[in-house]
């Protein structure tokens, strides 16, 4: 028969839950482990990719115009306004035509401009016959005026010759005092009526002068508005005024344009500039004078910064240059370029690719590449002044480092990368 044992189950109890105690030890030492465990480095294919290698020498800092277009110069363009209100009747020369200064681009008609010239032109035939009218009256009475004086004065000459005579004729005895002095009596208002009538003759010629000049104060205001609508008859037919090609031409037969409005625009295509848009950040260190290369896609162009300009416009400035090197073929008003210029020449410094992410002076995240190329590694790296293609590096790396310069973000969360 079988005898209890109390003890053996005691035991075996005991022996259950010290297995079970130090199995859930051993399972929570394990979490921890492998809570501690750093993950897998992530795998990167090497050929997605953009590697660089840290070196040393000189570096040219530049900024970049990615968009950017050949213009005229100023001296090099003309806009032909319309002078008057007109209808287009004729276009003679089409966009694309080479033109000279003397070339007929279009014809435009006014009849009312074509009445107010030849009013105009009436008027400064009536304000002429008027100005020679009053001449001929003016000289007319001044004659008659100095035909009286001629009189007086020859009246005052022969009574002085009588004065003298009968002054001789007194001191000999021969006539009386009281003739003598009456005979000097007439040659004295003689004199004085003489004198009057030389005063008159000045100030009538002075009066004369100033009406002569009154008059052709109105003939040369009438000549000017006649030669005014002369000039604006001529302007109907419009000129290109300089030698060059015609690039523009918006207007169309029958069309009716307002005074002051572009007619065409004329262009000398051999003298062009580049007008660059530069982002806002990099344009603070352009400065005038400054060398430059302008790429028409055709061909490369040197030139040198002419004009910045002061304002901001969507977050870029303008900045015109003036092209030192012929044009390539092809290069023509309106060509859409790209261009760089030269900043700054640094003669001796560490320098490795611009990252697709990041700013010069500051501090970067970038994976540095192993000896061996099979893994990367995250390192800080301090830099400073940045070109278009290439940024300075302060401190973090060494020449003969490689470094990936590609967009690293999806990569944020390790320190590690393996390539393959």
């Amino acid at each position: 028969m079988d005898i209890a044992r109390p003890d053996l189950l005691q035991k075996r109890k005991r022996r259950f839950w010290i297995f079970i105690g130090v199995a859930v030890v051993m399972l929570a030492v394990a979490l921890l482990g492998l809570s501690r465990l750093k993950p897998a480095a992530p795998t990167v294919d090497r050929s997605t990719i953009w590697p660089d290698t840290v070196k040393r020498g000189p570096m040219v800092r530049q900024v970049r115009g990615s968009t950017g277009t050949l213009v005229p110069r100023e001296d090099r363009l003309r806009l032909i306004p319309a002078e008057t209100e007109a209808t287009v009747t004729r276009i003679l020369v089409l966009p694309g035509a080479q033109v000279q200064a003397n070339t007929v681009i279009i014809d435009l008609a006014n009849p009312q401009l074509d009445q107010e010239a030849m009013n105009a032109g009436l008027a400064l035939k009536a304000a002429e016959s008027e100005y020679h009218n009053t001449q001929v009256k003016l000289q007319s009475d001044l004659m008659t005026q100095k035909a009286g004086a001629a009189t007086v004065g020859a009246d005052y000459r022969q009574q002085q010759l009588q004065a003298q005579t009968d002054k001789a004729l007194y001191d000999l005895g021969v006539i009386s005092g009281l003739t003598y002095k009456a005979s000097q009596g007439k040659a004295d208002e003689l004199t004085t009526r003489n004198k009057i009538e030389d005063d008159r003759i000045a100030m009538n010629e002075k009066v004369i002068a100033s009406q002569l000049a009154v008059q052709q104060t109105m003939v040369d205001q009438a000549r000017a508005v006649s030669q005014l609508k002369q000039q604006q008859l001529a302007a109907l037919h419009v000129t290109a005024g300089i030698s060059g090609v015609l690039v523009d031409l918006p207007h169309q037969v029958g069309e009716h344009v307002a005074p002051g409005i572009t007619l065409a625009k004329v262009v000398q295509p051999d003298q062009l500039k580049a007008q660059l848009k530069i982002a806002e950040t990099q344009a603070r260190d352009i400065q005038i004078g400054q060398p430059a290369s302008i790429d028409t896609h055709n061909g490369v162009i040197p030139g040198r910064v002419q004009r910045i300009d002061p304002a901001v416009q969507n977050g870029t400035v303008t900045v015109d240059v003036e092209l030192t090197g012929p044009l390539p073929q092809g290069a023509r008003p309106d060509l859409s370029v790209e261009g760089t210029i030269d900043l700054e020449r640094m003669p001796d410094v560490l320098y490795v690719g611009r990252p697709a992410l990041g700013n010069e002076n500051s501090t970067l995240s970038l994976f540095k590449i192993d000896l061996d190329g099979k893994g990367a590694t995250r390192v800080p790296v301090k830099v400073g002044r940045a070109s278009v293609n290439s940024i300075q590096v302060i401190e973090g790396l060494k020449e003969g480092d490689t470094v990936i310069l590609s967009d690293m973000s999806r990569w944020d969360n390790v320190d590690r990368i393996r390539l393959e």
